[in-house]
């Protein structure tokens, strides 16, 4: 068995309500065990009989029993338990500045990542620190900033709605523990 988590994009946000109840239910149905919500922000942690090289199959399978239960365009970033954990263990940045919101963007892929990248090159470093690091963009935003810095309006970019979901360190130290 492997330890998943089901990053939901835009659940509880824009007009887009599920509740924990409803979403642990719907992952129940799909046959797998273990099944965890974290937060009401989309974050299901659950076990399932299928290793990495499965991950693409059991993504779309999610997606589609999301769709067809709760009628809106679901996406959602799948990454292991391990991965998660190694992401937040990663964090670049100090997560306990008060100042900052300690963010991981978790990408669809390694191209959406390097994109992701390179639009934040020319950026201030200073004012919308970001790193790479695996299958993650790590960004540390001013408080009050998360929707207006030059990075968050690139991160609102059409082309990365379907392809990044952001998560705060805090949040997924919850889904670790």
């Amino acid at each position: 068995m492997t330890t998943w988590v089901a990053l939901l994009r835009g659940v509880n946000v824009s007009g887009i309500r599920i509740r924990n109840a409803d979403l642990a239910a719907l992952f129940g149905d799909l046959g797998v065990t273990q099944v965890r919500t974290v937060l009401a922000s989309g974050n299901v942690r659950f076990e399932a009989d299928v290793e990495v090289p499965g991950r693409a199959v059991l993504k779309a399978r999610i997606e589609v029993a999301l769709r067809d239960r709760f009628g809106y365009d679901a996406w959602i970033v799948l990454v292991t338990l391990d991965e998660l954990a190694t992401a937040l263990d990663a964090f670049p940045f100090d997560a306990a500045d008060d100042a900052r919101q300690p963010y991981v963007v978790f990408c669809a892929d390694t191209a959406v990542r390097d994109a992701l990248m390179d639009a934040a090159a020319p950026l201030d470093p200073v004012e919308d620190p970001t790193s790479a690091g695996f299958g993650v963009v790590y960004w540390s935003v001013e408080k009050g900033r998360s929707i207006d810095s030059p990075f968050a309006r690139v991160l609102a970019r059409p082309a990365y709605r379907q392809t990044t979901t952001t998560r705060n360190v805090r949040t997924l130290a919850k889904i670790v523990a």
